[in-house]
């Protein structure tokens, strides 16, 4: 029952959340079985370009550390609030999503060449948090029943959080900044007086993640329109005539 009930859960999560996740878990337990090691995942410039190592693009993006307390961490949120977005303000529109996906792994890639930042899926989850946020200011949150306050201020406490923790802000700061700049190009400047869309998806992603829509002008064929179809009693009558 415990078996099935996970897996009607993890088949309703929305298709990225769903992905990306599972990548995240798998690319974890494949480091703790040892088949493969995190040097051969973190981000490096020189062996990508040099020796064309392009996996290390995206792989980066995929470890969180080894299973512990952060790991967990991470999982959770990056679980709750990819679902919460791909399920609100992106929901019917895939295409979307997979856009900010690339828009903000390419920033973050961007600065990761001129930083000694090795992993940036933290700083990614960050981004994602910091975008819900700000899309949802009036939520109340309550951070391990310690803390109460707007969402707004979210991905401060969890970088206030790490430092605690010991760690680095740089990477919470990256995904902040990050997250702020896609928020502020869709959801700030166009309305603002002449401000536009910068950000448009493109129409590949378009075409390969959503589900076209109806043509409203399409026009059915005579036979096919709902009125000109017979109705059961009808059916039932030339079946079994009195």
């Amino acid at each position: 029952m415990a078996y099935q009930g996970f897996a009607q859960e993890y088949l309703g999560m929305p298709a990225v959340t769903r992905a990306y996740t599972t990548a995240c878990v798998l690319t974890t337990a494949a480091v703790q079985l040892e088949f493969i090691t995190p040097f051969q995942l973190y981000f490096n410039p020189d062996l990508i370009f040099r020796k064309f190592q392009i996996w290390r693009l995206i792989t980066n993006f995929l470890f969180f550390g080894p299973l512990g307390f952060s790991f967990f961490f991470n999982m959770i949120f990056l679980y709750r609030y990819c679902r919460m977005l791909e399920e609100g303000s992106f929901r019917g529109r895939t295409a979307d999503f997979v856009f900010m996906f690339l828009f903000g792994g390419f920033l973050m890639t961007l600065f990761g060449l001129f930083a000694s930042l090795f992993f940036l899926g933290q700083a990614f989850t960050i981004m994602l948090v910091y975008v819900w946020s700000r899309r949802n200011p009036y939520i109340r949150m309550n951070f391990f029943g310690l803390l109460n306050f707007q969402a707004p201020f979210l991905p401060w406490v969890l970088m206030g959080f790490s430092l605690l923790l010991g760690n680095s802000i740089i990477i919470d700061l990256l995904g902040i900044a990050v997250g702020h700049i896609y928020y502020f190009l869709e959801d700030v400047f166009p309305n603002q007086p002449g401000g536009k869309k910068l950000l448009l998806t493109p129409s590949f992603l378009k075409m390969v993640f959503d589900t076209p829509e109806e043509d409203p002008n399409y026009n059915p064929l005579p036979e096919d329109r709902p009125e000109n179809q017979p109705r059961d009693q009808d059916q039932n009558e030339q079946q079994h005539p009195q």
